[in-house]
């Protein structure tokens, strides 16, 4: 089965995961500070339930799309990782649509600048809030059929991506739909080149040096 027709599944039910999630911080009134410790309780326990369900050994998913190949040159890319180029660009290019040409988008621009200035202009911030967070879920369910097609997959390579997602973030800092995808694509360039000339090993410690260095940068700038 083509791995992408499970995103007919995985989409919604991520939503409806990403919204219960939201849905529960709000009911407890848990403070940013303390929503950071929920998620990284929650990171702990799905790492234990995958190992509980698949063991710890490295697994990798079969697709079709790996033995398809794009000759461009002297490059060879196989059809996996153009899936997944495609779909981060279709993803952003969604994204930037809805922020800058919607009035969904202008309405959480308009919270995340100030959020009680928004609720007082009539932005029901709950129902926005539970709608991002469905939203967000979503996309990372995306996300993960393309690390699926692309990666080796284990339980504990979920702390291999934190650094990357930190120093993609810290690097865009979200002023746009589309720079987070430049600092994406810029990290991954910088990862492939030092796995081609010194060692896979070495390839996490570009994304937290550069995470390291925007921290220093940023907080000297301030």
């Amino acid at each position: 089965m083509d791995p992408l027709i499970s995103l007919i599944g995985l989409v919604p039910l991520f939503a409806l995961l990403g919204v219960a999630m939201q849905a529960l911080l709000a009911r407890f009134a848990i403070t940013p500070f303390n929503s950071l410790l929920a998620t990284f309780g929650l990171t702990v326990a799905v790492e234990a339930f995958l190992q509980l369900i698949w063991s710890a050994d490295f697994r990798r998913m079969a697709s079709h799309y790996d033995e398809l190949k794009l000759r461009l040159g002297p490059m060879v890319v196989t059809y996996s990782e153009v899936v997944t180029i495609v779909l981060a660009w279709v993803m952003g290019g969604v994204v930037w649509w809805m922020l800058y040409r919607t009035d969904l988008g202008k309405s959480i621009r308009a919270s995340a600048e100030d959020a009680a200035m928004a609720t007082a202009c009539g932005i029901d911030a709950h129902r926005l809030a539970l709608g991002l967070s469905g939203a967000c879920a979503a996309l990372a369910a995306c996300a993960g059929v393309c690390v699926a097609l692309t990666f080796t997959l284990a339980p504990s390579q979920i702390y291999a991506w934190v650094g990357v997602v930190f120093a993609t973030v810290m690097m865009g800092r979200l002023a746009s739909a589309w720079v987070p995808l430049l600092a994406g694509l810029f990290i991954g360039l910088s990862e492939s080149l030092t796995m081609a000339l010194t060692a896979p090993t070495w390839a996490p410690l570009v994304s937290f040096t550069l995470l390291i260095l925007i921290l220093i940068t940023r907080r000297s700038h301030d």
